[in-house]
C-alpha cells in the first residue's frame, strides 16, 4: 500500500471517524455520557504521552546526527511554548460557552431585551471559533501525521491513533458548545465533519511538501510530541484533578494504563506487519 494512501485511510480515521464516534455518543442518555467521558479523557492521556514519548520523541533521535539533538530538544520547548501561546491568544480548542459569554455581557448595555441578543450573538461567535479553531487544529494534525508517515509508516499508524484518541473527547465538547450556540444536531455534526476534513488535506500537503526535505521530517515529529504533550499535560490532566477520592482516582489510573498499553500493543502490531 502507498505511502500517500496509508496517509488519506489513517488522517481520515483520525478525523472523520472521531467526529462520527462523538455524535454517536451524544446520542447516549446525559448520565450515561458523563460517566464515560472522563473515562475517555483519561485513555487519551495515556495514549498521547506514550505516543510521544515511545514513539515520536525516539524516531526523532533516531533520525538526527548527535550534534542536532539539542536542538532537537529544545524544539520540544518550543513547541509546548508555541501551542501555549496559540492557545491563549485564539481560544483554538476551548472557547468555553460561559466565558465567552461573560465577556459578551460585561461589553454591553444591561438592557434586558438587548443583554438576550448579546448573549446569543455571543454564543454564536463561540460556536464560529470552535469550528475555526477545530479546522486549524485538525489541519496541524493532519501535518504531523504525514510527516510522521514519510518517516515510518509504523509511527505514523501509532500518531493517527494517539490523534484519534484525544479527538473523540475534544470533539464531544465541541458538539456540546455548537448545540449550545443554537446550532441543530445536524449542522452541529456537518461543520465538524467538514472541519475535521483539514485532516486529510494537511495530511496530504505534508506528503507532497516535505517528501523531499526528510531533514527536517524529526522537527515535526518533535513538534507533534510537544503537541501531544501540552494537550495531555495542560488541557485533560488537570480535569481529572476535580475528583480525587480513592475510586475515581483508581479508575483514572486504570484508563490512562489502557491507553498506554494500546499504543504499545498497536506499536508492535504495526512493527510486526512492517516485518
Amino acid at each position: 500500500m502507498s505511502t500517500l494512501l496509508l496517509i488519506v485511510i489513517f488522517t481520515a480515521i483520525g478525523g472523520i471517524l472521531s467526529v462520527l464516534t462523538a455524535g454517536v455518543f451524544l446520542l447516549l442518555p446525559e448520565q450515561k455520557r458523563q460517566n464515560l467521558l472522563p473515562h475517555g479523557i483519561s485513555f487519551a492521556i495515556g495514549a498521547l504521552l506514550t505516543g510521544a514519548f515511545c514513539g515520536l520523541i525516539p524516531h526523532a533521535f533516531e533520525e538526527v546526527a548527535e550534534g542536532e539533538m539539542q536542538m532537537l530538544s529544545a524544539t520540544i520547548l518550543i513547541g509546548i511554548l508555541f501551542f501555549f501561546i496559540l492557545e491563549k491568544l485564539l481560544v483554538w480548542r476551548h472557547c468555553h460557552s460561559h466565558a465567552c459569554e461573560a465577556h459578551g455581557e460585561d461589553s454591553h448595555d444591561h438592557h434586558a431585551g438587548h443583554q438576550h441578543q448579546q448573549n446569543d450573538h455571543g454564543r454564536r461567535v463561540a460556536g464560529m471559533f470552535i469550528i475555526l479553531g477545530d479546522s486549524i487544529h485538525n489541519f496541524v494534525d493532519g501535518v504531523l501525521i504525514g510527516a510522521a508517515f514519510l518517516t515510518d509508516p509504523q509511527l505514523g499508524m501509532v500518531t493517527s491513533l494517539a490523534v484519534a484518541a484525544h479527538e473523540i473527547p475534544q470533539e464531544v465538547g465541541d458538539f456540546a458548545i455548537l448545540l449550545h450556540s443554537g446550532y441543530s444536531r445536524g449542522k452541529a455534526l456537518l461543520y465538524n465533519v467538514l472541519a475535521s476534513l483539514t485532516t486529510v488535506i494537511g495530511g496530504v500537503l505534508a506528503y507532497f511538501s516535505l517528501g523531499d526535505l526528510r531533514h527536517i521530517l524529526p522537527y515535526f515529529l518533535t513538534l507533534a510530541a510537544s503537541s501531544f504533550i501540552y494537550i495531555a499535560v495542560a488541557d485533560l490532566i488537570p480535569s481529572l484533578h476535580r475528583k480525587t477520592d480513592i475510586k475515581t482516582s483508581l479508575e483514572q489510573i486504570g484508563f490512562i494504563l489502557a491507553g498506554v498499553g494500546l499504543i504499545l500493543l498497536m506499536q508492535t502490531i504495526a512493527h510486526r506487519f512492517e516485518s
